[in-house]
């Protein structure tokens, strides 16, 4: 017996992608169309009429994307599939677009817009494709990308200023994508756009060259970036560093051991609109010792024994929390069940509250107690993602850091 759409698709997550490509095209299409089939089987049928869509459907499936009472996820999706159809322009450029403001329908109206070549869309897509999300970069620049094959780089970059940061750096996208040099874009005042410009470069001369003319100590910090991630060479990383004086931004409050651990945590792997120094004092320092979790909970479970305090079973912080991940473990003691945290990255240790028996117990173990003054320093221009957030954070949050 025949396999029919709904055998093909049982329920969520269990579809039978393979049947549903080779399935009739006509009737994918007039399930797509029924909105009282379950929207991820009519997804899942957006995506196996991928380059065979019924001439004859192609007008139902467009009421049903101009549908804002449908299902955005079905939406979406029949915005890619019909994305070559201009009779779709004009409800697209609409200035009720706008105001649709269903999950993902923004991102896919204006990628539409790009892929039927609408250059009046080229500055909302720029601005697409400067998001932090990848998902929403990735439909601004494959947006631009279908502007620049309808109309050619030149006529995208004159719709593209030079005021804006997300303009520059979508044109430092589009030049190199040309085939132009835009070592030059190392020098742009807006870090995004400069850790944009570094991630392009693949000629390491290039850059060697770069560094004596490079206008900023920043674009040189940025050339040696690109240098070390084209090269992994960490003696000659060093050694420009050194030439460049070891700059470092410094931090009022933050001594040298608490530096450490977050510049060897967080400083590779920053985000995009972090001050330079920090990959580059990550790159050309020695890390900490590795801490050895396990025998830091022993002897601060120990410590607090001796003190009398009645620690509990140390726990991780994504089980204290219920979920995630981080980089503190945690120990509950007494009948009111107060906290302490270990964290992971040193021998720092803090409480809810500065209770002076636990406080001295574990210093006399060897940790070391931040007060509220130095977890209230604020490390400047290290931008690290934190709950959608992807600024700065404070002494406090990134030695005990958690994440759902």
């Amino acid at each position: 017996m025949a396999k029919t759409i709904k055998m093909l698709t049982p329920e969520a997550g269990r579809t039978d992608a393979a049947g549903l490509r080779a399935y009739d095209a006509d009737a994918l299409a007039r399930c797509v169309a029924d909105a009282k089939q379950p929207w991820w089987r009519r997804a899942d049928c957006v995506e196996a009429l991928a380059g065979r869509v019924p001439e004859r459907r192609v007008a139902q499936l467009i009421a049903r994307v101009q549908d804002t009472d449908d299902v955005s996820h079905v939406r979406v999706a029949l915005l890619g599939l019909l994305s070559d159809r201009p009779e779709l322009l004009p409800w697209l450029r609409h200035e009720d677009r706008h105001r649709d403001g269903k999950y993902g329908m923004a991102e896919a109206v204006l990628g539409a817009r790009g892929a039927l070549g609408d250059l009046t869309a080229a500055g909302a897509l720029a601005t697409l494709a400067f998001d932090l999300w990848r998902s929403r970069r990735e439909t601004g620049e494959a947006g631009l990308d279908g502007l620049v094959a309808r109309h050619g780089v030149e006529a995208v970059l004159a719709q593209l200023g030079g005021a804006r940061p997300e303009d520059r750096s979508s044109a430092v996208r589009l030049r190199d994508r040309a085939g132009e040099d835009v070592t030059d874009a190392l020098a742009d005042p807006d870090r995004q756009v400069a850790f944009r410009a570094q991630e392009l470069l693949t000629d390491p001369e290039r850059l060697r060259g770069h560094l004596a003319e490079a206008p900023t100590e920043e674009a040189k910090l940025w050339a040696v970036y690109a240098l070390h991630r084209l090269t992994e060479d960490t003696d000659e990383t060093r050694r420009l560093y050194e030439e460049l004086g070891r700059p470092r931004v410094e931090v009022a409050g933050l001594d040298e051991e608490l530096r450490a651990a977050i510049v060897h945590e967080y400083g590779r792997w920053c985000e995009e609109r972090s001050d330079p120094r920090w990959r580059m004092e990550a790159l050309c320092t020695e890390p900490p010792p590795a801490t050895d979790t396990a025998e830091q909970l022993r002897r601060a479970s120990a410590a607090l024994t001796a003190a009398g305090v009645g620690p509990k079973p140390p726990i991780s912080c994504g089980e204290d929390n219920g979920v995630g991940d981080g980089t503190y473990d945690v120990i509950r003691y007494g009948e009111s069940g107060d906290a302490v945290f270990i964290s992971t990255l040193g021998r720092f240790a803090a409480g809810e509250d500065d209770h002076p028996d636990v406080r001295r117990a574990l210093e006399s173990a060897g940790f070391r107690w931040l007060d509220e003054a130095v977890r209230a320093i604020q490390v400047t221009d290290l931008g690290v993602y934190y709950f959608g957030s992807r600024g700065p954070l404070g002494v406090d949050t990134l030695l005990f850091y958690w994440q759902d």
